[in-house]
């Protein structure tokens, strides 16, 4: 399935974090995505789109810490509208995401891998008569972002990424990367590379990436558990960005909306040009995948060695889990009101403002369709 060409502006949105969690309320402050004011403030004309309908009450919610800047986005709006909702979202991680889904813990989970099936077969201990499903919602690229004093244009391909984040090169005037920097003063500098500790369908996405590009120089097998030997770890994607903004000669991979200040790599690929992090040729790549999901899952397959001219190769999508059927009672109706809100027109068009791929026509309007009929 094709997917149409989605436009970027860099503005990555801050949020507080309160002991390793986003609590995003309806009477928050501003900086906690909350309304603010009881949403008299800074609320939108879209905010009058936003069907509340008889959503209440509280939404716990955890996963994906790659589409936190979107929820941010997402709940500040739609928080300053619903005011009786409180929705609570923890950026700890897809793994993290998953697993609390299915021991029934939150009403959705964010994740930038789709369920695996034996996370199908736990959901439908929680999903009365149901199961768990795929919804995409957010798309992009995920950035190698790096530190190396007095070169501010990096070049590497996935035999290098793979030796690098394998500490197969632990310099930064290694021959490999001279090789694809011939114009770079490269210091004699130690690779400090960085990894997520947390299970991390960012991860789960990039040794994807390398292990299709570079089969001969990753040998581990894609997970959101990190496998290779040595490198160092951060939690969360705000972590590893972090790590790299202090760490002199350090290297990460992260959402391109964590990247604000911070040099990101350009790809090589089988292109005549290597190839820029932006969310438009991210947008090159995602076009080739795939909708793989049967029923009302919707999990997309992605192409990780696309060969066109400006094809970013190293791309995920979020998605977000939610059981078909038997969703819990008291939080049905804010679970369908905050998913039809972020699936919606409105919902979608925030997302280029932080650095994010809205999700094109031909998928979104299948979401919509699948939102209205959850129970």
């Amino acid at each position: 399935m094709k997917l149409q060409r989605m436009n970027r502006r860099a503005l990555a949105l801050g949020a507080l974090a309160v002991s390793g969690a986003l609590a995003l309320t309806a009477c928050g402050s501003d900086d906690t995505g909350g309304a603010g004011n009881g949403g008299k403030a800074g609320a939108s004309a879209a905010n009058s789109n936003i069907k509340c309908d008889d959503a209440k009450g509280q939404l716990q919610a955890s996963g994906s810490s790659a589409q936190k800047n979107a929820i941010d986005a997402w709940v500040k709006q739609y928080t300053s509208a619903c005011k009786n909702v409180q929705l609570n979202y923890r950026p700890d991680g897809s793994g993290a995401g998953i697993t609390a889904f299915t021991q029934g813990q939150t009403a959705f989970a964010g994740s930038d891998s789709a369920l695996k099936p034996e996370d199908v077969e736990a959901s439908k201990k929680v999903c009365s008569g149901g199961q768990g499903i795929d919804l995409p919602m957010v798309g992009g690229p995920i950035a190698i972002g790096y530190n190396v004093p007095g070169v501010d244009t990096l070049v590497l391909d996935a035999p290098t990424l793979a030796k690098i984040f394998d500490s197969q090169i632990t310099n930064w005037n290694d021959e490999a990367i001279k090789k694809l920097n011939p114009g770079a003063k490269l210091p004699d500098l130690k690779i400090q590379a960085f990894h997520r500790s947390d299970e991390s369908g960012s991860t789960d996405n990039f040794t994807k990436y390398l292990k299709a590009a570079a089969p001969n120089d990753w040998k581990y097998e894609p997970a959101k558990a990190w496998a290779a030997k040595g490198g160092q770890s951060a939690p969360q994607s705000s972590g590893v960005a972090q790590q790299v903004k202090a760490t002199s000669g350090a290297i990460s991979y992260f959402e391109l909306s964590f990247a604000e200040g911070i040099k990101t790599v350009d790809i090589k690929t089988e292109a005549a040009e290597p190839v820029k992090a932006t969310v438009e040729n991210a947008t090159a790549a995602i076009g080739a995948a795939k909708l793989v999901g049967t029923g009302k899952d919707l999990a997309l397959k992605l192409d990780y060695t696309p060969s066109a001219a400006g094809a970013y190769p190293i791309v995920l999508v979020t998605y977000e889990i939610v059981c078909d059927k038997g969703n819990k009672a008291e939080t049905l109706p804010a679970t369908k009101s905050f998913l039809n809100y972020i699936a919606s027109e409105d919902g979608q068009g925030l997302l280029k403002e932080a650095g994010y791929a809205p999700m094109p026509t031909e998928i979104i309007t299948k979401v919509r369709e699948t939102i209205s009929g959850l129970s």
